[in-house]
């Protein structure tokens, strides 16, 4: 069906009138639309075990939407992506890439590329510099051999190519970066920077590209003068300069009006600031230089790392990148149509750019790395991850095809060139470079050993990990670790920002300024700048004496974040792991609950699972709240509570509340529960049940424990810890009949301020009767469950401690099968034929 461009309307009267809804602009852009995420999205879901960016998806997309698979039906074609629908499409499209760019110019901060030094000055000279001479000789080959590029000037087409082979895409390289681990590492650090000035190059050559493209009609049309392009690029310096002379200070006058300082409602700034994106826009264009460069300009004035800032990303950029900005790469397939690549000789052109395009940036990076002394393997990796393409590509491909410089099979041929290279990086990166895990410079990974070692004279150091979400958790985290200071051992305490990995370009941002404070806390919430409040705190902590505050964070998915809080505690050597409760009780209601969510649990879980240490979790009812920072001298004494009941992990806490005994503001009680019946009651056994939800029924570790030796652990520590703190802790037996009514009479006396739980992964007698209760939480045990569970009238913080120990590492969810002596020797005369049942005769 041909239509008239004049006579589209934009909306029908509907199918019950005789409207077809595909005939119109707006229905018809939200089917394009729709159809498009859910395409792109699907392809995102089967990419990501390859860990390829979100942008390979969105291309790949459109290639499948567009002439090359499903286009390939006419009535498809014609009806779904009519070419009466483009210019809407990619209306739309640049909108949201306008927008995109002025973040990207948000991201890039002038004073860390200048901190960068001359080594990623030098690194991305090269990587920009050879591929641009390699792109114009590929240039001069393709100009030649493919049809209707001969009516193109060599000008426009030169820079064109050059700039294309040439570009490093900032915003892709920092997620395949924080994916693969690398983000803040030295590789990582110097790949970013050496990418924030080769993307400050590429938009330099991308407007000269613009500029020369405009100089006539390659497609034949009159000639203007040359005159023409320099006046173009002319104006685009004067427009630099006005922006950052006039532009920029006016926009740290309207960040710090929006500042938390001042009462001030901002939402008129911030419409204001949008409005100047689209203003800017328009003058670039005006000036004949692509609109995006002036978006993109205008970003650069906003200043970096302030609460405008961030009201900025928070207001555009989902709408932005998750809606708008998969239109444009999307469309950028749309256009790509793989069947113009036919016979031996486009196959083989195509073959030639991808393999000019990675041998002249791997080779150019490589070699000036090498002679930056950077090792081998760490050059090659920079060449690798410098070879990544994406938005600027697209872009520079998208304009060149516009401005009728490329036609369809270069357009398609230099696609898919972007498509393979930063396909490539991932899996090449990961074959090539893998970081060196040092061995750990102390073998302590218990805090058993850490207590055997410091007896027998030697001066040793006690290592902590302690996690944090947010704010919330500060308090309390430093009332716990003070707690542990002990006077035998010097503390060293290293903290950890959890900040979860997502497609917002804030990540980003994050990273930039966790290196340019060297503290990892970001406002990410519009809590006011709590980030130097909370540097103010640890640094006033670590003023203490004795205490050395190692600050760091984690940009991770939730799903290997794990990794790198185990990587972390086993490269620092350090005994213990300490990790928020996914719930965090706000307030004195047992109600007001704040959840950050069940990913965030899912990460206490792997960490139990994999930790090279012991490790607690940390259930904040307030603990250390009305003591911030409190110190050795502090008048009033946290009272704290350990419970014993037997085991391993009951063990590893009564050895942690030997250290809490030493400390002069810590009163401690340690309560060793015994049943009314005596030692010697009923043994409980439990059978291996791997298909109950391991969600909601507790594990019990599988491995073979001798049940008397463990008894005579348990009294041999017992009998040390009288012996060296009875003086300074109160030991107090509780003959109970019912252990959940006794735990929780505990909680809910408000006598204690923390209570200390052993996991109870081996479980004693008591402990094993709980099996078969329903778990809310059952990553923490019973007892520790029973004491964090919602709705009890708990008042007292909990912290669960698992004791590190390989023999443990397996576990499962278990059931009861008897509770008497008769049923249980039955069980035992039977249980060397049972394979991987767990006998608990406790």
């Amino acid at each position: 069906m041909v239509f008239n461009i004049t006579s589209i309307k934009t909306s029908s009267n509907g199918a019950w009138q005789g409207d077809n809804p595909l005939d119109f602009a707006f229905p018809l852009l939200i089917l394009q639309t729709t159809l498009i995420l859910v395409v792109s999205r699907f392809l995102a879901f089967l990419l990501k075990p390859l860990r390829q960016p979100k942008v390979i998806a969105e291309i790949v997309g459109g290639i499948v939407l567009g002439p090359s698979a499903f286009g390939r039906n006419q009535d498809y074609l014609h009806r779904i992506f009519p070419t009466w629908s483009t210019p809407i499409l990619e209306s739309v499209a640049s909108i949201g890439l306008l927008f995109f760019l002025f973040l990207v110019g948000l991201e890039l901060d002038f004073n860390s590329i200048r901190r960068s030094g001359k080594r990623a000055f030098g690194i991305a000279f090269a990587g920009i510099s050879l591929p641009f001479v390699c792109g114009v000789g590929v240039a001069f080959v393709l100009k030649n051999n493919i049809d209707g590029l001969d009516q193109v000037g060599y000008s426009q087409f030169l820079v064109f190519m050059g700039v294309a082979l040439s570009i490093t895409a900032f915003p892709v390289l920092a997620r395949i970066l924080a994916e693969l681990k690398l983000l803040t590492t030295q590789v990582g650090e110097t790949a970013m920077a050496a990418a924030a000035f080769n993307d400050l190059a590429a938009w330099i050559l991308l407007a000269l590209a613009v500029a020369l493209a405009g100089d006539g009609d390659a497609s034949g049309g009159e000639k203007k003068s040359p005159l023409v392009a320099l006046w173009v690029l002319l104006s685009g310096v004067a427009f630099i300069i006005f922006m950052l002379t006039v532009i920029r200070p006016a926009m740290k006058w309207v960040a710090r009006r929006c500042s938390p300082e001042h009462d001030v409602v901002d939402e008129a700034y911030i419409c204001l600031t949008l409005a100047g994106v689209m203003v800017s826009g328009f003058i670039t264009d005006l000036i004949g230089i692509h609109s995006i460069f002036g978006a993109f300009v205008f970003g650069l004035t906003i200043p970096k790392g302030g609460h405008f800032a961030e009201r900025l990303i928070e207001r555009i950029e989902d709408f932005v990148t998750g809606l708008l900005l998969p239109l444009y790469f999307a469309s950028s397939g749309l256009k790509t149509n793989v069947a113009t690549i036919s016979g031996a000789q486009a196959w083989g052109l195509l073959v030639l750019v991808i393999t000019t395009a990675c041998a002249g940036k791997i080779f150019g990076t490589f070699a000036v790395a090498m002679m930056f002394k950077i090792p081998a393997r760490e050059s090659l990796t920079l060449g690798l991850l410098m070879n990544t393409k994406g938005l600027v590509e697209l872009i520079v491909l998208n304009i060149g095809k516009e401005k009728k410089v490329l036609n369809d099979e270069s357009f398609a041929i230099l696609v898919l060139m972007a498509l393979v290279t930063t396909f490539l990086t991932t899996p090449t990166v990961m074959a090539i470079y893998k970081p060196a895990r040092r061995a750990s410079t102390c073998t302590h990974r218990k805090l058993r050993d850490l207590s055997a070692t410091t007896n027998s004279g030697s001066r040793d150091i006690f290592r902590i990990l302690a996690c944090i979400h947010g704010p919330g958790n500060v308090s309390s985290l430093i009332s716990l670790v003070e707690a542990t200071r002990s006077t035998k051992k010097q503390l060293k305490l290293f903290i950890m920002h959890l900040v979860e990995l997502t497609e917002r370009s804030s990540s980003i941002i994050m990273v930039q300024r966790a290196r340019k404070n060297g503290f990892p806390f970001i406002n990410r919430f519009r809590r006011g700048q709590w980030h130097d409040r909370v540097a103010d705190t640890f640094q006033a902590y670590s003023q203490l004496g004795r205490v050395s505050v190692r600050p760091t964070t984690a940009i991770s998915a939730l799903s290997t974040m794990h990794e790198d809080i185990c990587h972390v505690a086993d490269d620092k050597g350090v005994t213990l792991i300490i990790l928020p409760f996914h719930k965090r009780w706000a307030g004195d209601d047992d109600e007001s609950i704040e959840n950050v969510g069940h990913g965030w649990r899912a990460v206490n879980q792997r960490v139990l699972k994999h930790a090279p240490c012991s490790v607690g979790v940390l259930v904040d009812r307030g603990f250390g709240n009305g003591s911030p920072t409190p110190g050795p001298n502090a008048t009033v004494a946290q009272r704290i509570c350990i419970l014993f009941f037997g085991g391993p992990d009951d063990r590893e806490a009564l050895e942690l509340g030997g250290m809490m005994a030493e400390h002069p503001a810590v009163k401690l009680t340690v309560v060793r529960f015994v049943e009314n019946d005596g030692l010697d009651s009923d043994g409980v056994m439990l059978r291996p049940s791997p298909t109950r939800c391991s969600e909601q029924n507790y594990s019990f570790s599988t491995a073979k424990m001798n049940r008397e030796i463990e008894k005579e652990q348990d009294e041999t520590a017992l009998a040390e810890f009288r012996s060296k703190w009875d003086s300074m802790a109160e030991f107090i037996e509780k003959v109970t009949s019912n252990i959940v009514e006794g735990v929780l009479a505990l909680g809910r006396s408000g006598d204690y301020e923390l209570i200390v739980v052993g996991k109870g992964r081996f479980p004693s007698t008591m402990v094993a009767k709980l099996a078969d209760r329903q778990a809310e939480h059952a990553e923490l045990g019973p007892i520790g469950d029973i004491l964090a569970s919602s709705g009890q009238g708990v008042v007292s913080s909990v912290l669960v401690v698992q004791q590190h120990d390989m023999a443990h590492a397996e576990e499962t969810p278990v059931s009861k099968i008897a509770h008497t002596h008769t049923d249980y020797e039955k069980f035992k005369a039977h249980e060397s034929s049972v394979v991987g049942e767990i006998s608990q005769a406790v």
